[in-house]
């Protein structure tokens, strides 16, 4: 089991950017998938994008590409989310989640995927 604590969220402005934080306790953080999910008020939960942190593939929400970028930091156990041209409907609380098992990429953002998730982190995209 690994204990996930994302940071980063807040008020933000359409068109601005913001970094999301995911910091993961354990020593085999290596092993792991992690990715991001969100929920926007009175929808279901989303995934937005997944990083396998030995190997560094990646993949995003076909929606989400190009603007959202997740990034890792071995030596900080941490992997972020960099989020830019901000829109309203990217209003959400973000969730970052890890799993030891994934098998295939194109599952990567299916919640039922992940053991471990974080308390979520609030975005809130307003002018």
């Amino acid at each position: 089991q690994v204990q996930l604590v994302e940071s980063g969220g807040g008020l933000v402005q359409p068109g601005g950017s913001r970094r999301l934080s995911c910091r993961a306790s354990g020593e085999i953080f290596d092993y792991y998938t992690i990715a991001w999910f969100r929920q926007a008020p009175g929808k279901e939960r989303e995934g937005v994008s997944y990083i396998r942190i030995r190997a560094g593939n990646s993949g995003y929400a076909g929606s989400l590409k190009g603007r959202f970028t997740i990034s890792r930091d071995h030596a900080k156990n941490t992997v972020y989310l960099q989020m830019n041209n901000l829109k309203p409907e990217d209003t959400a609380v973000y969730y970052c989640a890890a799993s030891l098992f994934l098998d295939d990429d194109a599952d990567a953002l299916r919640e039922s995927e992940y053991d471990d998730w974080g308390q979520g982190t609030q975005v809130t995209v307003s002018s």
